[in-house]
């Protein structure tokens, strides 16, 4: 018995990373884009996010943001209708939502997110070419 365990959990040391190569291959989730769009907001360092012409900062931004994707339901099951439901433009007033910078600059937050979402994918592609 204590040889067939032995051999059990020598295989499975062995083959463990057989197991693992493919799921470290796999296409970026929907969920994982969008949780990497939020995060990259609640990062911002020195930054304001306008929304409706009041500041907020990156750790309000992203708590708006999680609070409309929790209300968008299926309306943002990618990326993409991620940044076009929830964070273009606030669905009350139809104000675009923006991004000041430390350096004075203003850029629209659906044009940063779409940099920062092209950029990662970019990235986790190029850590998966053989």
């Amino acid at each position: 018995m204590k040889t067939l365990l032995a051999t059990w959990l020598l295989l499975s040391a062995l083959l463990m990373p057989a197991w693992a190569a493919p799921s470290a291959s796999r296409p970026l989730t929907e969920q994982q884009k969008i949780a990497y769009l939020i995060s990259s907001v609640a990062h911002l360092q020195n930054a304001a996010f306008i929304r409706n012409g009041k500041s907020y900062d990156a750790q309000q931004a992203a708590a708006h943001l999680r609070l409309k994707l929790r209300f968008a339901g299926d309306r943002a099951t990618t990326a993409e209708s991620f940044i076009a439901c929830c964070a273009t433009r606030s669905s009350m007033s139809g104000i675009k939502y923006t991004i000041r910078f430390h350096d004075g600059r203003i850029v629209d937050a659906a044009t940063y997110l779409q940099s920062r979402l092209a950029a990662y994918e970019r990235a986790h592609a190029r850590s998966h070419e053989p």
